[in-house]
């Protein structure tokens, strides 16, 4: 049986995954800082490590064939993100695993290009996307030094799945007990999305494909591209609610930023809200065959009951 270890277990992506692979039949580690886990990956095998420390996380990873990458740290301090990138790359090269991990819209900057492809030259123009651009540089070098292999799958941002930390949770949604739906942006500017189930399963797909991947691949998800006008609707139709629509106020994170750590982070990397992007791919769909797609009606019913939020009637419809 094929045994993947998964960092951060506990965070919204490496839940997500965990209970993927775990469905998947292989056999899963989850890795978290204390050891604790979620009800929902019940069967894996519990495991404490710091990211930080790098003997920590070679001993936590020994004997596993694929360690994959959901670290997450706190958004408004990205100082560790290059530290612990390293310290997953000696792990994975003293277990000899394969290296599996999200990657961002961050690197491409603004103007973001309208269309990203796996071939989209990388511009970034904020510190998160330089930090992700040097995390992918990385990775690329270790690759082609014939250390370690790495699968990189690109998506946006995170809805479904349960935890919380989205902007679908944490604004869109945020009001929805009051019928409010809360744009971050233009109500009718497309922005990429993952359903993270979707994304999960893309990469047990990718594992399956094995060793018919190259040392280093970037593949994108193309997820859900979607403008405010188009989740509202779905959210009214999947609940037989009209809802008032508002807009989230950046003026008042603007004002605080200088003051408030994350309020200045959300605001460094406010142009995703405003500058439209979707992501394509050409490589997916060729090496997994039929990418995971959950309907948008029954993704955003799904990802409401993942928040509480979906009325009771509606459970078993």
């Amino acid at each position: 049986m094929t045994k993947i270890a998964v960092l951060g277990a506990r965070g919204r992506l490496g839940r997500a995954v965990a209970k993927a692979f775990l469905d998947a039949g292989y056999e899963v580690r989850a890795i978290t800082r204390d050891g604790k886990l979620p009800a929902e990956l019940t069967g894996a095998e519990a495991f404490a490590a710091d990211a930080l420390d790098r003997q920590s996380l070679a001993d936590a990873t020994r004997g596993m064939d694929i360690i994959f990458n959901g670290l997450s740290p706190v958004y408004s301090d990205w100082s560790s993100v290059l530290p612990m990138a390293e310290n997953v790359m000696a792990a994975c090269h003293a277990n000899g695993a394969l290296h599996m991990v999200a990657g961002t819209v961050y690197n491409f900057g603004s103007p973001m290009p309208a269309e990203i492809t796996e071939d989209t030259p990388q511009h970034p123009s904020t510190e998160k996307g330089r930090i992700r651009a040097a995390q992918e540089e990385l990775y690329r070098r270790e690759a082609e030094a014939g250390r370690v292999r790495t699968v990189l799958l690109r998506a946006g941002d995170f809805f479904g799945g349960k935890g919380t930390g989205s902007w679908f949770d944490l604004v869109i949604a945020s009001k929805f007990a009051n019928g409010v739906y809360t744009a971050p942006g233009p109500v009718e500017l497309v922005h990429a999305w993952a359903y993270l189930p979707d994304l999960a399963n893309s990469f047990v797909a990718l594992a399956d494909a094995g060793q018919r991947l190259d040392s280093y691949e970037n593949f994108n998800f193309p997820g859900h591209a979607l403008t405010d006008l188009e989740i509202k609707a779905a959210m009214e139709r999947v609940t037989g609610r009209r809802l008032r629509l508002a807009s989230m106020p950046w003026w008042v994170l603007r004002a605080g930023s200088p003051f408030v750590a994350m309020w200045k982070a959300i605001v460094s990397m406010s142009y995703l809200r405003f500058e439209p992007h979707r992501l394509v791919s050409s490589r997916l769909e060729a090496v997994i065959g039929e990418i995971p797609h959950t309907p948008l009606d029954e993704a955003v019913k799904r990802a409401l009951d993942d928040l509480g939020l979906l009325p009771a009637r509606l459970k078993a419809a």
